[in-house]
Parts: structure tokens; sequence; C-alpha cells
């Protein structure tokens, strides 16, 4: 009875050891911000890279973090420009109430049209794989526009 509790212990006990060895931070960086925001509502059918993106945008947005923003950014050339447009002109709006329509299939680029309850504004935004083969945005300057009342 003894050894046969040993086997399965000792897997507990080596999957918990190479968990406490690993330096990849991602999944509790994750869960942090998760729980630090609200939650983004979401229409549509986004995969898991564009919806991943889209969340991390808001949170990016929300923080007031222009460099994490910038980093997402898909194409050549500085990114901070630009984000530091969109903090500007959406971070008040980003940690209230947000809404994400996903539009077309997403499976290597997705169009996406942010909705802002606060202000009652709305962002199109493209999510897309970039050239390192992780999604990221094509970071253009805000274009923030009223939604009908």
């Amino acid at each position: 009875m003894i050894r046969t509790l040993r086997l399965p212990a000792l897997a507990l006990a080596l999957g918990a050891l190479l968990t406490a060895c690993g330096d990849d931070n991602g999944p509790t960086e994750y869960q942090t911000a998760y729980t630090n925001h609200r939650p983004l509502q979401v229409t549509g059918h986004p995969s898991t890279g564009s919806l991943g993106t889209v969340q991390q945008i808001v949170w990016h947005l929300a923080d007031q973090d222009a460099e994490a923003l910038a980093a997402l950014h898909t194409e050549d050339g500085d990114g901070r420009p630009q984000a530091r447009a969109w903090i500007k002109t959406y971070a008040a709006d980003a940690g209230g109430k947000v809404t994400a329509d996903f539009l077309d299939e997403g499976s290597v680029r997705q169009d996406v049209v942010l909705h802002f309850a606060k202000s009652r504004r709305t962002q199109e935004l493209t999510v897309r794989i970039g050239d390192d083969d992780s999604w990221g945005v094509v970071l253009a300057d805000p274009h923030p526009v009223p939604e009908p009342r």
C-alpha cells in the first residue's frame, strides 16, 4: 500500500518543484491584471489571441501604461507617440465599462470596435499577428467617434 502512494506523491512533488523553479511569471501577471480591472464585455467571435490582446490594450489604457501599450504595436517605427495619444484620449474611459465588438474571423487578424460606455464613444482598431508571431495592435492615431444616442 505504501508503494502505491509513493508514485503519485513523487509526481506531485516533482510537478510542484518544477513549477516553483520556473521563471515565467506570465500566468501570474495575467491573473493579477485580470483581477485589477473591470471585465471586458465581448460580442462577436474573437480568437484566443485577439481577445487576449484587446484585453491588454484596455488594461494598459486604464493603467496609463504607454510603454506596455507601445510594446503591442505591430508596425514598423516607434509606437510610443500613438500610445500616449490613445492614453490621453481613452484612459478615463478604459477604467469603466468597455465592450469589444469582434468583427470577421480572427485567426491571424481581426477588426474590433471598442465601445466606451462612460463617454459613449467608439474606437476601431485592428489586432493581428506581428512579425514575431505574437498578437499585437496596429496602433494608429486615435479617432474617437460618438455613439448615436
